[in-house]
C-alpha cells in the first residue's frame, strides 16, 4: 500500500517573506500536534502555478484550503482538529 500524503500541504515560493513567516507558523503546529508537511513551490509545479500564484502562500489541510497570504494558527489548529484521516 502506498505511504499516505501528509495532511498538511503548503504551497509557496523560495523568497517569498510571507512564505517564510508561513512555514514558521507549520512547522510550529506541525511539531506540536505530530502532524507531517509538505513545501511544494509553483516554480516546481505548473498546475500550482495556475492555481494559486497570486495567492502565495496557501495552506491546504486533507486537501481543503484552509488558509492564503497568511497561515493563521488557530484556523490551521481547528483543521487538524476537524479532519479525520481513512
Amino acid at each position: 500500500m502506498p505511504a499516505a500524503l501528509p495532511r498538511i500541504v503548503l504551497v509557496g515560493k523560495p523568497g517569498c517573506h510571507l512564505c517564510e513567516a508561513a512555514r514558521a507558523t507549520v512547522a510550529r503546529v506541525a511539531a506540536d500536534t505530530g502532524e507531517e508537511w509538505v513545501e511544494h513551490s509553483i516554480l516546481d509545479d505548473q498546475q500550482l502555478h495556475e492555481r494559486y500564484w497570486e495567492r502565495i502562500p496557501v495552506l491546504l489541510v486533507d486537501g481543503v484550503q484552509v488558509d492564503y497570504w497568511h497561515v493563521d494558527e488557530q484556523r490551521m489548529r481547528a483543521a487538524l482538529a476537524r479532519g479525520r484521516r481513512l
